[in-house]
């Protein structure tokens, strides 16, 4: 493992994190006691950056990740959300940003995990109903508390972005951003990074897609990707292209496909000028590896291009409702 990783507000991790949602039934069925497992490969292999949130098997991924931390708080840098309300794989009732939910769901997710204290407490979605400094002050009274130590906001806008700041420090803005989803980058990252906060994209990987071994046609009835227009069967065959631009890099380098999508984000968070830690996520130990070994790969300039030109031609929303991510927003 590389050295750690600086976000904002002094919160350092390991440069690369685990993403706890894959741990769930989102794509498919999943045995805990192997899930455990893949948590203390991690763990063992140097990622010490958990992320989770309440909703994430409306709660059983917290539950899990507990059984973790009873061995190994100390090792573990924990991040977990709340405003869902509902699942991934069945969709959400609501989102909820009042400072009385939140102060229950931050109560309900301590106990989950059976902690003290959440390193990283994220406000998962946007409550348009409710102004952004409301939410972030009821954030910031959870620190005071002493319940949280760090606070972060997730798929917001830039100007959602500088308003939280003005309240209180955010150590990470944590949306999905990876070879084919950009739109951060235009507004989103430079306000990061202007704001000194650091990124933490989620699906680095394209949920899978970028690694070639993704057949969007045969997801499964509960596989929530199969209502993401880019997984849609035409905009999946033309975004097949991408793909082969990232194996055709992976290929010159004796590297994987993921291993050239984590470099490629790690390399756009230097360029952009802000501290980037990609939260793949993954039930099988041995891609845990895998991805590690994108913190020594190097991307030339010509292979950067390759890929950035590659994006461009990327069909179809990474989101079936655009006001959910920040892009629809902006």
């Amino acid at each position: 493992m590389a050295p750690t990783t600086m976000l904002g507000d002094g919160l350092s991790v390991s440069p690369l994190g685990f993403g706890g949602m894959a741990l769930t039934p989102v794509y498919g069925g999943v045995d805990p006691a192997d899930a455990l497992k893949t948590l203390h490969h991690a763990v063992d292999a140097g990622i010490s950056f958990i992320d989770t949130a309440d909703v994430y098997g409306a709660g059983s991924n917290e539950e899990l990740i507990s059984r973790l931390l009873r061995e190994r708080r100390g090792d573990v840098q924990l991040a977990t959300k709340f405003a869902l309300v509902g699942s991934p794989g069945e969709g959400y009732s609501d989102v909820r940003n009042d400072p009385p939910y939140i102060r229950q769901a931050l109560d309900r997710s301590l106990q989950r995990l059976g902690t003290d204290v959440i390193d990283l407490y994220y406000l998962h979605r946007r409550d348009l109903r409710v102004p952004i400094v409301e939410a972030v002050e009821a954030m910031a009274g959870l620190v005071q508390q002493g319940k949280v130590r760090h606070l972060g906001l997730s798929e917001v806008t830039a100007r959602e972005l500088e308003e939280a700041c003005s309240v209180h420090p955010i150590a990470a803005v944590q949306s999905e951003w990876s070879i084919w989803s950009r739109d951060v980058e235009r507004n989103v990252v430079p306000a990061a990074a202007r704001l000194g906060v650091g990124f933490v994209p989620y699906s680095p990987l394209g949920r899978g897609f970028l690694t070639g071994t993704v057949d969007a046609a045969s997801l499964g009835d509960n596989d929530f990707r199969r209502r993401i227009p880019r997984f849609a069967p035409e905009a999946a065959s033309a975004n097949q292209a991408v793909v082969d631009t990232v194996r055709s890099v992976a290929a010159k380098l004796d590297a994987t496909p993921a291993q050239v999508a984590l470099a490629w984000l790690l390399a756009q968070g230097q360029r952009l000028g802000l501290p980037v830690v990609p939260i793949p996520g993954t039930r099988k130990r041995e891609r845990i590896d895998e991805n590690l070994g994108a913190l020594a790969l190097h991307l030339a300039p010509a292979q950067l291009e390759a890929l950035g030109e590659a994006s461009d031609a990327v069909v179809g929303s990474r989101s079936a409702d655009p006001t959910w991510v920040s892009e629809g927003r902006e």
